[in-house]
């Protein structure tokens, strides 16, 4: 492999940026990572936005104190803590379906900023007990502290753990604090809005 060239040292230092946002996002959400072409993509959309910020952080900046021109290596750590900062209101954004909930609300679109449908489900409920209905035909209920972020790989960790029989009876599951499931065993998910024992 022959030396980099000055020109994609140079390409690379201005996707930086770009790329420690996306690399923010990424580790702090459940979306899939992109392939290559399209991490370049986004990390060229990041970049732009970043350096409209960057300027106007500098004009903003600069009519309140008089600022020297700022050299090339403020200017690199500048856009790196704006790109940290952008990463981390995406993730936001991302994580609490923010931007689309007041896109639905106006009609623009229908759907939500979460990765897939699993994901929306357990995030919408959130504060909801579980039954998990497993591939050997049993029924598990119980409150999910941990849930897999998608629905092939991954493991439910239930709490309360009970048992449910076929004439609706529960079995508590004695001197068992938490149940580690993996994902590949449920074939269903059922969301209760209180525990079985209340009737409701």
């Amino acid at each position: 492999m022959g030396p980099v060239s000055g020109e994609a040292i140079e390409i690379l230092k201005f996707l930086l940026p770009g790329f420690v946002s996306a690399a923010v996002f990424y580790s702090l959400t459940s979306h899939p990572k992109p392939n290559t072409f399209e991490r370049v993509v986004q990390a060229l959309i990041f970049t732009i936005v970043i350096q409209a910020m960057v300027a106007m952080l500098f004009l903003i900046v600069g009519a309140i104190v008089e600022i020297d021109p700022w050299s090339k290596t403020w200017e690199v750590i500048v856009s790196v803590l704006v790109a940290v900062a952008l990463g981390l209101i995406a993730v936001y954004a991302s994580n609490n379906d923010t931007l689309h909930r007041y896109l639905r609300r106006f009609g623009v679109t229908k759907e939500n900023s979460y990765p897939s449908a699993w994901y929306s489900a357990f995030s919408r409920h959130a504060d909801c007990y579980v039954m998990l209905h497993l591939k050997d035909e049993r029924h598990l209920y119980g409150w999910p502290t941990e849930w897999p972020s998608r629905p092939d790989e991954g493991h439910f960790l239930i709490a309360e753990g009970e048992w449910i029989v076929d004439n609706d009876e529960s079995t508590t599951i004695e001197k068992v604090t938490t149940i580690l499931v993996p994902v590949s065993e449920v074939e269903m998910v059922e969301f209760l809005a209180s525990p079985s024992s209340d009737g409701s």
